[in-house]
């Protein structure tokens, strides 16, 4: 059934939840700094409101101030929030308890730390209907039975005592969705419900949404800095800017006729599926001006041509990485996690290869195990010509300045303590290539390289923006000359005009020194900017691996076009359109002992462009 690209309003019906003059500030020392600025709005009986906007802009805070869960002492809410016409800012703490998770219920961004680990799911849910109805323990456990049966969640009767870790993090955000609709509440909160999952997971999680919500009649406030998922599944949008509310309207009105330069910034910094058509090289994103909205760099096509291949620096044949798992009182192998399966590729000199899959299909122990930061099982990696499997500690240490990793969360890879010259410095000390003074000198060089001013050096990871910080990350990598970068979802957590600027950055980095890259990511439309050749990785094996245009614009496999139809499209016009919700996850890679995969063939659809049969 198509769902209605707008909303039908009766006359009579009043909104389910009315905002208006919401102010929220934050104690600093002895002052109160307003995060959220006098915002309204109001949510009708079944209508989706998005609101969007990129970190820091104070979308989370205002569903957490709608919901009084801001911590007491250190915050102040003010103006007014109605539930249906109750008004939630003068309730007492008991009776906004009993309106918590009953009339209104929330979704977070990461549902394990949500869901408490040490119990079964069916337990959890059990307890948001028990905790505001009086029913029996069998009545409770065959409702919850019924939720996890309209959430999608296969065999939910037999899963019902399963814990948390057991489901994958698309079940898991199921399993939250179960709990919020527990107690068939009036509005439902989604706050970044599906940031943090693959893309064919984060469709089945947005028609879902979209199902429920026809099925149950609820409204929906929809938080998110995703264009293409606002698209998808609001009504009217809201956006929101420093804590500012700076436009607000219906969603083909925001996306077709936004007339506020963030607005536009946002539309504009959207990697859009289908816009490399008929492009042979990789090209720079358009950078948006944040608070202007004007495009400061042209989409021109980058990076050396690679057509015509040359020596290549990487050459990976048959690699193979499985870990034992171990069971029992003396603790007998019972069986293996076949991460990586025989996969085999080459890279070339100024060439980018992207890996592509969900979480799961082995594309970062692939990154790891060529590093050698996971031991490979069988295989061979040649890295400009010497074999890495054989390398022994001096030998593989020496090779690690030929090959660096760019990782996902760089405050993870960056010490806390550590200022960021001294740690932009540290491998070339370390290495021994030079002096104190000389190390410096290159570090900030290094360091204007990738858009950051010499004099940040003496300031802590905590001063800078999760896009700094991943500047610092690649400049610490370019300390050390390396011809190959490892980019693990290098720019999978950033924002979007901030991903735009590290792309691009990438991009002019390889032009400068000829990097090889090997860029492991699951967004599909970044991966297609970015890419000379693609390689799709699924269960640990590449099903499709080719030329960038020759996989996107002719894919092959049925994995490769599943992926790249569930990318969210920004395009209201989809507002209509619903998927099949599916309640597929991807395979476990665990095999029993002795277990050896069949042979696989692939053939060649094009120049290099072969697929899995």
């Amino acid at each position: 059934m198509a769902l209605p690209n707008t909303v039908k309003r009766n006359a009579g019906d009043g909104p389910v939840l009315s905002v208006r003059g919401l102010t929220t500030s934050f104690r600093i020392g002895d002052d109160w700094r307003p995060v959220v600025k006098n915002v309204s709005f109001d949510i009708a009986p079944r209508e989706t409101v998005a609101i969007v906007g990129e970190s820091g802009s104070g979308k989370s805070v205002t569903s957490l101030s709608i919901m009084r869960l801001l911590p007491k002492f250190t915050s102040r809410i003010e103006g007014s929030v109605k539930l249906g016409g109750r008004e939630l800012l003068t309730l007492g703490s008991e009776e906004m308890r009993k309106v918590r998770g009953n009339e209104i219920s929330m979704i977070f961004q990461e549902p394990m730390t949500s869901l408490n680990p040490i119990f079964p799911i069916g337990k959890q849910i059990a307890e948001a209907i028990t905790c505001h109805r009086q029913v029996s323990a069998a009545e409770a456990r065959a409702e919850v039975i019924q939720l996890l049966e309209k959430v999608r969640i296969p065999n939910a009767k037999s899963r019902f005592d399963d814990y948390p870790h057991q489901f994958s993090g698309g079940m898991r955000q199921r399993v939250m969705i179960a709990m919020a609709l527990a107690s068939k509440p009036r509005l439902l909160i989604a706050d970044e419900p599906t940031t943090a999952l693959d893309v064919t997971i984060q469709g089945q999680i947005l028609d879902l949404i979209k199902v429920l919500q026809e099925e149950e009649g609820m409204s929906v406030l929809f938080i998110t800095h995703d264009m293409g998922v606002v698209a998808e599944v609001s009504d009217r949008t809201i956006v929101m800017f420093r804590g500012d509310a700076v436009e607000t309207g219906p969603t083909d009105d925001i996306f077709h006729r936004g007339r506020h330069p963030y607005t536009r910034a946002l539309l504009s910094a959207v990697p859009r599926l289908g816009s490399m058509t008929g492009h042979g090289r990789p090209m720079r994103f358009p950078i948006v001006d944040i608070a202007s909205g004007v495009t400061t760099t042209p989409e021109t096509e980058v990076g050396r041509v690679v057509e015509t291949r040359r020596q290549p620096i990487l050459e990976v044949k048959n690699l193979t990485t499985r870990f034992d798992i171990r069971s029992g009182l003396f603790g007998r192998k019972s069986g293996a996690v076949h991460a990586v399966e025989n996969v085999s590729f080459d890279l070339c000199e100024g060439e980018t290869l992207s890996l592509v899959g969900e979480s799961g299909c082995g594309k970062s122990t692939t990154g790891r195990s060529i590093t050698r930061l996971v031991e490979p099982t069988a295989g061979s990696i040649a890295l400009d010509g010497r074999d890495v499997i054989r390398l022994d500690r001096g030998a593989l240490r020496n090779m690690r300045r030929t090959i660096q990793m760019v990782f996902q969360d760089p405050f993870a890879s960056l010490d806390p303590r550590m200022k960021i010259g001294d740690a932009v410095m540290e491998p070339f000390i370390e290495h021994g290539l030079g002096t104190k003074a000389q190390a410096r000198e290159k570090a900030a060089d290094i360091l204007k390289r990738v858009g950051l001013d010499a004099d940040m050096m003496r300031r802590y990871p905590h001063e800078f923006s999760g896009g700094q910080r991943q500047r610092i990350a690649i400049a610490r990598t370019l300390m050390l000359d390396p011809r190959v970068i490892v980019a693990d979802e290098a720019v999978s957590a950033l924002d979007v005009s901030i991903k735009a600027q590290v792309c691009n950055l990438l991009l002019e980095l390889q032009q400068s020194f000829n990097l090889a890259y090997l860029f492991i990511s699951h967004d599909m439309a970044v991966v297609e900017r970015v890419s000379h050749r693609v390689a799709v990785m699924y269960l640990g094996e590449i099903v499709e691996i080719g030329p960038r245009q020759a996989v996107f614009e002719n894919p092959q496999h049925p994995y490769t076009k599943k992926l790249m139809a569930a990318v969210p499209i920004p395009d209201p016009a989809r507002r209509s359109i619903k998927r099949a919700v599916s309640t597929d996850e991807i395979k476990s890679p665990i095999r029993p002992p002795g277990y050896e995969p069949p042979p696989r063939q692939y053939r060649e659809v094009s120049s290099g462009h072969l697929v899995q049969v």
